[in-house]
């Protein structure tokens, strides 16, 4: 290593620390445009960079969720805490393609083929982290065997929240079976005795209240989910409207029905008992 007199560069014998540890040399080669279109790579990278958010906050999730089963519930608070901020980011992501309309898009929607943000992968293991798991979303990935069986795993495993859940039993909550063994792949109607312990978790919001803090660092990450979804649609709507997405998705229409299916679902409605 060579280093020149006024101390600001510094030389190194082959590439550099940083691009060893980041792969940035690799990573800028990862943007394939398909068009000759100048906003393409824009559409591009930022679709790279939702990618990189779903792996990550599914790391988080999946961390926050082995403390929980672990029954370390403050050591749980902090992977929650950061998978909200990342979903921050995340949904910071679509302001970057507010310059986009109907006209912008379709210069190079065309060529996109049957590639759809539905087909997100990541985006499916990011859900099935967080509890929402529908059988019919992994069915495009089967002929990508190694994903599909992934997938699979996933989809039958528990969520994050089926571990919190099964926490509030633990702790003295009298949750029946039939709330703690429900098919994790349908949707149901909120459970009143999961509603009825969050109702006494809220009783005693105080610092030393673990439950408590874990029940505010999971409402910020479902009100962050959220958000991504609203923002999502308007993205969808700002660029195709009503019409049919991408690879023949229904779009808009989808997006809609997705929004009526609330993350943690027990933690909102026993709101309304509190």
């Amino acid at each position: 290593m060579a280093v020149q007199e006024d101390d600001q560069t510094i030389q190194f014998a082959e590439s550099a620390p940083y691009d060893e540890y980041v792969h940035a040399s690799t990573l800028h080669t990862l943007q394939q445009t398909i068009s000759d279109d100048a906003g393409e790579m824009s559409f591009l990278v930022v679709s790279q960079i939702m990618e990189l958010y779903f792996g990550l906050i599914r790391y988080e999730l999946r961390e926050a969720q082995r403390l929980v089963r672990d029954d370390d519930v403050w050591g749980a608070l902090e992977p929650l805490r950061r998978a909200g901020l990342h979903l921050e980011g995340l949904n910071a992501s679509w302001r970057t393609l507010r310059w986009m309309s109907p006209a912008d898009f379709n210069r190079f929607r065309g060529q996109l083929g049957e590639a759809s943000g539905f087909q997100s992968a990541m985006y499916r293991h990011m859900e099935f982290a967080l509890g929402l798991k529908s059988e019919p979303l992994i069915r495009p990935f089967r002929r990508q065997k190694a994903v599909y069986a992934e997938l699979t795993r996933d989809i039958r495993e528990p969520s994050l929240w089926d571990e919190v859940v099964a926490l509030l039993a633990r702790r003295g909550n009298d949750i029946p079976a039939d709330a703690l063994d429900r098919d994790r792949t349908s949707d149901h109607e909120p459970h009143p005795a999961i509603e009825d312990a969050w109702v006494r978790v809220y009783r005693e919001p105080t610092p030393g209240n673990d439950l408590w803090l874990l029940a505010e660092a999971l409402t910020e990450v479902g009100e962050q989910f959220m958000d991504w979804r609203y923002l999502h649609l308007k993205a969808v709507l700002r660029t195709l409207g009503d019409k049919p997405g991408t690879a023949g998705s229904s779009g808009a229409n989808w997006l809609r029905r997705s929004m009526a299916r609330p993350v943690f679902p027990e933690l909102w409605s026993a709101r309304t008992h509190m």
